[in-house]
């Protein structure tokens, strides 16, 4: 098959995957009761320890007012609280509350139960071999992005 026939079925493979991982998402959050851009915060900060917001954005790819009105939302509901950096005082960290942990962890069991679930659909001698190979493609795309245009 031609590179150029592999790109186009890449490129349409992701285009039809993306959507149902948004589709899922949003279910989950709806589920707990979040927006899907504080479902995507509490994947962020469940494998961070805090974060500011400006690596929040960075990291989500929003503007800092659109995640301060977020990370506001998530500390009215009391899953994250803000504190003031001990190294910068003009800078507020923002970390889970004991009620964001706990939902944290029920985020992550929902995730891998719904990920097992896919998986069942898939030979079990395939898994390692799908797990490689979205590892290189994960690879290949934080790559592509970090370089220069």
């Amino acid at each position: 098959m031609s590179k150029i026939k592999n790109a186009e079925l890449l490129g349409d493979l992701i285009f039809e995957i993306l959507p149902i991982c948004q589709k899922k998402e949003t279910e989950l959050a709806d589920d707990h009761g979040l927006l899907q851009a504080e479902f995507k915060c509490f994947r962020l900060m469940g494998s961070e320890g805090s974060l500011n917001n400006k690596d929040i954005a960075e990291r989500m790819n929003l503007s800092p007012s659109r995640i301060t009105r977020i990370m506001d939302g998530l500390v009215k509901k009391g899953y994250m609280q803000r504190r003031i950096d001990k190294d910068d005082k003009r800078n507020l960290k923002v970390s889970l509350s004991r009620r964001g942990k706990n939902l944290t962890n029920k985020l992550n069991d929902a995730l891998i139960e719904i990920h097992q679930e896919i998986l069942q659909n898939i030979d079990t001698s395939q898994h390692k071999s799908l797990i490689t190979n979205m590892e290189h493609l994960h690879s290949a795309v934080e790559k592509w992005l970090r370089k220069p245009r």
